[in-house]
């Protein structure tokens, strides 16, 4: 079991009895932006001392199956969450739409299958300047953002007594 303290939106306001172990799941299209995302990510895990891996993946469209690999995984320490990270810039065709669509609704669908605590930091964009303005941690933070929202499900899910803690 847990115990929390104020606020729902620190990472302070988490006490977990048991570190957790987060898998960082991202897409490495945009290597700046993701820089970014995973500086914010790392740091807020590290504030909350949970332990962490870090997997890559080629593009958004590949999270959700590498999400459902984590939680099928069979060798190693078991994850209790998930962030997922990547970075879906608005071009001059309807693949933006497809990758943006497709990848949260398999992020949600496996999620939801498995019963996941996942943190959702897929930026989703019009250009370039608003990525790097929601991944970067001195301005909007999007990864630790993620990090804070898979540590609260994976909180709640532990409060609603879906784990063995």
């Amino acid at each position: 079991m847990v115990q929390t303290g104020q606020s729902s939106h620190s990472v302070s306001a988490l006490q977990f009895i048991k570190p957790p172990h987060v898998l960082i799941l991202e897409a490495r299209f945009y290597d700046d932006v993701n820089d970014h995302l995973v500086v914010g990510t790392i740091e807020a895990l590290d504030k909350a001392h949970a332990t962490w891996e870090k997997l890559t993946v080629p593009g958004a469209l590949e999270i959700p199956v590498a999400l459902q690999y984590a939680a099928q995984r069979k060798n190693g320490r078991q994850f209790d969450a998930f962030v997922v990270l990547g970075c879906v810039i608005r071009g001059e065709t309807t693949h933006y739409e497809i990758v943006s669509n497709e990848s949260a609704r398999g992020v949600m669908e496996v999620s939801l299958k498995h019963n996941l605590a996942v943190g959702n930091g897929i930026l989703t964009v019009e250009n370039l300047e608003q990525a790097m303005d929601r991944a970067d941690k001195a301005r909007q933070n999007k990864g630790g953002g993620a990090a804070i929202a898979a540590l609260s499900m994976l909180h709640l899910k532990q409060v609603c007594g879906h784990t063995e803690e």
